[in-house]
């Protein structure tokens, strides 16, 4: 599977790619940061340097693989590009990140645009705010 989407996007098979690319779809983690993908490429034996994961990461974003979302973490993210658009809420206490849509917000957005005479590209939202894990936590 692997090896034919790194086809697909025009990329070389190489093993560090094909490699960083299951991390990615196996992982059981969606936003991973570069750091954790080479945690876990040394959690399963590979001999994969920190600054190859950055590069072929920055070649995924480029080829369309992977999205590089920028959290308020200070690090960058990064989740396979699905296709489906979707916005996120973030734990400002444990980083944690869900992923969302609503058709409701989605329509609204595109009501404020046009409204103002504005043509939407892209976008995104993220919410920040405490996940019921570290709120829990806090009351205790």
């Amino acid at each position: 599977m692997e090896i034919e989407q790194i086809k697909q996007a025009g990329l070389k098979v190489t093993a560090p790619r094909v490699a960083i690319l299951a991390i990615l779809e196996n992982c059981g983690k969606r936003h991973l940061s570069a750091e954790d993908v080479y945690k876990e490429l040394l959690n399963n034996g590979e001999e994969i340097g920190l600054a190859t994961v950055y590069r072929v990461l920055t070649q995924f974003e480029g080829a369309g693989l992977v999205c590089r979302r920028h959290f308020e973490t200070g690090q960058s993210v990064f989740e396979l590009n699905s296709g489906d658009h979707h916005d996120h809420l973030v734990c400002i206490k444990c980083g944690k990140v869900v992923e969302f849509c609503d058709p409701i917000i989605e329509e609204r957005q595109s009501k404020i645009a046009e409204e103002r005479n504005f043509r939407i590209e892209d976008h995104s939202l993220v919410i920040y705010g405490i996940c019921a894990e570290c709120e829990k936590t806090k009351k205790r």
